[in-house]
């Protein structure tokens, strides 16, 4: 268990990834809060709903959602190859439980907006269909100013920082930190692959 926790931190020390960006002015913001798993600050804006939209339905809706679904679409016919790369970086049981974690991530989090009053848009933006469109979106939503690949950025992009950390909360309080910690590497992990896979 200890050389997986481990294993975990060494690989979310290393969650920002220097690559070619497209500016962000939200991260710049020295009053930002700070995301959980990286010394960076949060995207505070206002979330990009019609990609959330498209990765939802891209896995199954809100209410059939199954990251193993959205998995195939983003990754295509690399979909195999990938699971393969991911279980042999992480582990078999590393990779369940990022799946099952990100299952609950989405009905969490769609519960949340619900909750809040947030209407999601009626129309997807990419086609939940693109699997590179829906890659490259999703990708973009996690670069910095600074050059960098994050996952926590990403997330807040999707639903808003303040609902990122309440579903990080409810992650913690139902599988515990270590899992919460690995769905972000995992996911990490993931959309590297797939920015080298399209070339993004």
């Amino acid at each position: 268990m200890n050389r997986t926790r481990n294993f975990l931190m060494a690989v979310l020390a290393g969650i920002a990834v220097t690559t070619t960006a497209l500016p962000s002015n939200a991260d710049d913001m020295s009053s930002a809060p700070m995301a959980r798993f990286s010394k960076t600050a949060a995207y505070t804006g206002a979330p990009a709903l019609p990609t959330t939209l498209s990765m939802i339905i891209a896995g199954g809706g809100p209410s059939d959602f199954d990251t193993v679904k959205l998995l195939t679409v983003l990754a295509g016919d690399k979909t195999s190859a990938e699971v393969a790369s991911l279980t042999k970086k992480f582990g078999a049981d590393n990779v369940k439980s990022f799946i099952t974690v990100f299952n609950f991530v989405v009905s969490d989090s769609l519960a949340k907006v619900k909750a809040a009053g947030v209407a999601l848009p009626s129309t997807p933006n990419p086609s939940p269909t693109d699997g590179k469109a829906l890659a490259a979106a999703l990708y973009k939503l996690g670069l910095m100013s600074n050059g960098s690949y994050n996952v926590e950025f990403m997330l807040d992009n999707l639903v808003s920082h303040p609902i990122h950390v309440a579903v990080m909360d409810d992650i913690d309080k139902k599988y515990g930190r270590e899992a919460d910690g690995n769905y972000h590497a995992v996911l990490t992990q993931a959309m590297l692959d797939l920015k080298s896979v399209y070339g993004l």
